[in-house]
């Protein structure tokens, strides 16, 4: 069978712009959810790390979110450093923390999440996350 060079543009045009369902999708880094995901993912790693500062996003590099039992959000994001540390201040204090200026304490990492959530249940896990130091 051979196929005409005008449905062969079709069919290439129709999957650019199509997504198979359930595949994740990309999702605007300021939505509310994944702002939230964000922030539970950098909880996630804070509870993870021996370090004596908390960490807090600076950049969420890409978010896609996937429909499954809730929503699973995949996340690229950068943590840095702050000047709070983690015995003086509770997890929800963040907002308020600064990040370590310029010099020998300052740090960010390079990390991937994967957080799944169900709004309705007020249930939210971090699923997955790796995290390298940034050059």
């Amino acid at each position: 069978m051979v196929l005409s060079k005008h449905f062969y543009l079709f069919l290439v045009s129709c999957q650019r712009y199509t997504s198979v369902p359930g595949s994740p999708y990309n999702i605007s880094t300021d939505n509310k959810g994944v702002l939230k995901a964000v922030l539970h993912g950098a909880y996630s790693f804070n509870n993870q790390t021996n370090d004596a500062f908390l960490f807090k996003p600076s950049a969420i590099e890409k978010a896609e979110r996937q429909l499954v039992k809730g929503f699973k959000y995949i996340l690229e994001v950068d943590l840095s450093r702050t000047v709070c540390l983690k015995k003086r201040h509770k997890e929800a204090d963040l907002a308020n923390c600064k990040f370590q200026p310029d010099g020998l304490l300052q740090q960010t990492f390079h990390c991937d999440f994967e957080v799944w959530t169900m709004p309705w249940l007020r249930f939210m896990k971090t699923t997955y996350f790796v995290c390298s130091p940034s050059d």
